[in-house]
Order: C-alpha cells, then structure tokens, then sequence
C-alpha cells in the first residue's frame, strides 16, 4: 500500500463477485484498477465460478475501487456478496492469486 492512511477508517472487505466473471479479464482489470488506490490483498478465482477479491484499506479507497469495479466489469457481474471486517494489516500490495 502506498501513502499515508493516518486518521482515516480502514476496514477488509471480502467481496465473491458471481456471474461471467472468469474468463473475461475480470481479475486483471481488478488488478490494474486497484494499484491506483491506497489498498492492499488479492482477487482470486473460485472453483464454483466466482472471483474472490480480498482488499484492506481506507474505506474511501475501497469504495472508489469498487465503483470503478463496477463501471469497468458490471456487465459480467450477476451478483456481489460482500463482508465488512477489521483490517488485519498483512498486506503490503494487491495480487492477483492463482
């Protein structure tokens, strides 16, 4: 992660993104989207067909990540199940996993 998080709520969110969401450049275009936010994690594939995106940060950051997201890849996206949690810190960048 990159700057300075001082002051600002920082929280992990678990996103299962299900729809046609492998095979479609969805985890690259994640990839490419969220180096330009101040977070960290991974997004991965699932075996049952949906994409795992794990990310920590402010939660600004991870709004402005999620909407273009949305923007770039909504037509692939059915459905977005998503779970709030306190940010462990374990993460220095975003990845993509295999």
């Amino acid at each position: 992660m990159h700057g300075s998080t001082t002051g600002q709520a920082t929280h992990r969110r678990v996103c299962h993104f299900s729809g046609r969401v492998q095979g479609v450049g969805f985890r690259y275009t994640v990839q490419n989207l969220a180096v330009q936010y101040n977070v960290g994690g991974y997004i991965k594939n699932l075996s049952d067909g949906r994409v795992e995106l794990l990310i920590e940060g402010p939660d600004e950051e991870m709004e402005r990540l999620l909407g273009d997201v949305s923007r770039k890849m909504g037509c692939y996206i059915q459905a977005v199940d998503q779970k709030v949690d306190q940010a462990t810190g374990e993460f220095d960048h975003f990845a993509v996993r295999h």
